[in-house]
């Protein structure tokens, strides 16, 4: 009989290859949870500043024809100069804020009027009550700008989209 020679191929993977690995993985874990937390803290603040900003039509439409703006139809006094400015609210707003689903208007019979929202509950922790403000100048102007969230709360300067200014 002719010796046999049997060969032993190796199945699996060593510890130290599986170790490596984990490693690699922890590495990766470990740069892009930050970044993704980042993003979303950035996006939930960007969403609610368009959300506000596209009030600014109706607000101009209800100013120009001689009304004045309230949050909502519950708001409606007895004069019919007051007309809902269409906020519907958002599940990233603290709706227990304001006058209605969470949107507070100020001066609404004048050419300075202003609205505002703030960051609730769903909003990420980091940006979670922050103040989101649009102002009207006498001039029609609108701007934008955002009050509190603290780097201690995680806030970062750069969850501030560039067409509304943190202070």
């Amino acid at each position: 009989m002719k010796n046999m020679q049997i060969n032993h191929a190796q199945k699996g993977f060593t510890l130290i290859e599986l170790m490596i690995v984990v490693a690699i993985i922890g590495i990766l874990a470990a740069v892009a949870i930050p970044q993704y937390q980042d993003y979303t803290a950035r996006a939930q603040v960007s969403r609610v500043v368009g959300e506000v900003n596209a009030l600014k039509s109706s607000a101009e439409s209800i100013f120009n024809s001689g009304g004045e703006v309230v949050a909502t139809a519950d708001n409606l006094g007895a004069s019919p100069r007051q007309i809902n400015i269409g906020w519907t609210g958002s599940n990233l707003v603290d709706d227990t804020y304001g006058d209605a689903a969470g949107l507070d208007v100020t001066d609404g019979d004048l050419p300075t009027m202003t609205w505002s929202v703030k960051l609730g509950e769903d909003a990420s922790g980091s940006v979670r009550g922050v103040v989101i403000t649009v102002s009207r100048s006498l001039a029609g102007a609108y701007s934008c700008s955002m009050t509190g969230g603290t780097s201690t709360q995680g806030w970062k300067d750069s969850y501030a989209p560039a067409s509304c200014e943190h202070s």
